[in-house]
């Protein structure tokens, strides 16, 4: 059994910065993968960022060079740095790691940028 936690979110001003933590406990071996997704309401899920075992990551564009992922290996745990956040930001965020042939998914924590 995996268990996938995040935080770190609230309510920030635009301009501001978060960061989210997600660590992933349990019984396993070795992570592949771990990254960030996002919903804002009456939108689709979508990636925000990835970091794969190896050191490559992937941004979407919305994010390049104001979101950064990373990953404490020893620790099972990743983070991403939000900073120069806009109101469009806003929504779940949602950690998914990778083990094996199975994802894992938390249960969110929520952002929320507005004045």
């Amino acid at each position: 059994q995996v268990q996938v936690v995040e935080s770190g979110g609230g309510l920030v001003q635009p301009g501001g910065s978060l960061r989210l933590s997600c660590v992933a406990s349990g019984s396993f071996f070795n992570i592949n993968a771990m990254g960030w997704y996002r919903q804002a309401p009456g939108n689709q899920r979508e990636l925000v960022a990835v970091a794969i075992t190896g050191g490559r990551t992937n941004y979407a564009d919305s994010v390049k060079g104001r979101f950064t992922i990373s990953r404490d290996n020893a620790k099972n745990t990743a983070y991403l740095q939000m900073n120069s956040l806009k109101p469009e930001d806003t929504a779940v965020y949602y950690c998914n790691v990778g083990i094996g042939m199975r994802v894992y998914w938390g249960q969110g924590t929520q952002v929320t940028v507005s004045s």
